[in-house]
């Protein structure tokens, strides 16, 4: 039977990518995108010896980037001491076997990459959950397209009877613990949604922070509420959601998460698996998109967030686009409009502009009244702790609460309205 087995631990690599015309944009290589492949290699503890982007009018069926380059980085792996090839482009099954045989080391893509980084830094085990049915869904296909390679081989031993038992052996086994996963996760979404309903109730709006990976979403959120969440110059330093209280102003308080970073390329495993934790994204109140405005490529990375909230089905949502790490920006001027905010996490720059942004978004008209209850409609009051922010109870020939309603809580308040401030 199948047993899951750690990743060899990724030391010495080479990078290579293909850049053709007949490639989407999502599946090319490009000279930045594998820069940022070499980002992702230092996240995962690995060490980049060299890169090799061949550019081809189409991939090779068999070798992907051909046989002269496949052996141009044979001798570069050679030469270099590599143990490792990582690819920037998608390679199937039976290109990855066959590179790992010309190469003489492990081959991977860069799915396989993310994977191996989301696995070693998942904390919570609903974090661990969504990652390990993205591996199994990878893995599958992998195993099937080693059988294929085997029944090629007509007649060779162990291509018929134990091997092909063995191999249906290990498909039903992933696909049982696939199925294991996909239910766990079903009890994942089942308790987000009774905690999406309590928060319907109680009429608190939710924000979600979005963007491309390393834009300083987790700083942002430090920032904004002392959440104390880890924010490292790295790659995905955030995979587990943190959900913190914002008080916006006197009369507006919201919950705000912070949501795991985008790539471009990610994995359409892992956008599967995550949709447990990114699905809050369609019920969130306001998206907060964020971008680093020190990055030269930034444009890009927006896009990429933008196809990846739309393809989860937030397109609806709104949207303020926040840009980050501003102190840094070298341009000449900002991007600027009504749903635009500049500012910088780590210095605290305009933040209370940021606040005011989310404010004018989301206040819902809430304010701070006193009422005057009688003790035979103390129930009442059970209902304005339920559905109002109660500040201040005192009992004398009433029970005068002090307490910051929303419209329809003040409506069914009404006669016991005493006065209000502001």
């Amino acid at each position: 039977m199948f047993e899951k087995t750690e990743v060899k631990e990724i030391n010495r690599a080479v990078l290579a990518g293909l850049n053709a015309p007949c490639l989407s944009r999502e599946e090319n290589a490009t000279d930045e995108s594998l820069d940022e492949l070499a980002a992702l290699l230092d996240t995962a503890g690995g060490t980049c010896l060299g890169t090799v982007l061949q550019n081809r009018s189409a991939p090779d069926p068999r070798t992907f980037v051909g046989e002269g380059k496949a052996e141009e980085i044979r001798e570069l792996v050679r030469s270099l001491g590599a143990d490792i090839v990582i690819f920037d482009n998608p390679l199937s099954p039976s290109q990855q076997r066959v590179l790992t045989e010309e190469l003489g080391v492990t081959v991977m893509d860069r799915s396989a990459l993310i994977l191996d980084i989301f696995a070693k830094r998942a904390r919570t085990s609903e974090g661990r959950l969504q990652v390990a049915l993205a591996q199994y869904k990878y893995l599958l296909p992998r195993l099937t397209g080693m059988w294929k390679h085997l029944e090629r081989q007509e007649g060779a031993i162990g291509t018929r009877g134990p091997g092909e038992t063995q191999l249906e052996s290990d498909r039903r086994h992933i696909h049982r613990k696939i199925a294991k996963l996909e239910e766990e996760l079903k009890d994942v979404r089942r308790v987000r949604a009774t905690q999406r309903e309590r928060r319907e109730k109680n009429e608190v709006p939710v924000v979600a922070i979005v963007g491309y990976t390393n834009t300083g979403k987790s700083t942002l959120l430090n920032a904004l509420t002392g959440a104390g969440i880890p924010a490292n110059n790295r790659l995905f330093d955030t995979l587990d959601t943190t959900t913190r209280t914002l008080e916006i102003s006197d009369t507006c308080t919201v919950l705000i998460s912070d949501t795991v970073g985008f790539i471009s390329k990610l994995p359409h495993q892992l956008v599967d698996a995550f949709k447990a934790t990114l699905e809050e994204l369609t019920f969130a109140d306001l998206l907060v998109h964020v971008i680093d405005a020190s990055g030269p490529n930034w444009r890009e990375q927006a896009a990429v967030v933008d196809r990846l909230i739309q393809e989860l089905g937030a397109a609806e949502t709104p949207r303020l686009e926040v840009f980050n790490k501003c102190d840094k920006f070298v341009g000449d001027i900002l991007p600027h409009g009504e749903d635009m905010v500049s500012v910088s996490a780590k210095t605290g720059a305009g933040l209370d502009a940021l606040l005011a942004a989310i404010g004018r978004r989301l206040d819902a008209g809430a304010r701070r009244v006193e009422l005057r209850l009688p003790y035979g409609k103390g129930g009442l009051l059970d209902q304005l702790y339920r559905e109002a922010k109660v500040e201040k109870v005192d009992y004398g020939e009433t029970i005068e609460v002090t307490a910051v309603c929303t419209p329809r809580t003040l409506g069914q308040m009404a006669e016991y309205l005493a006065e209000t401030e502001g």
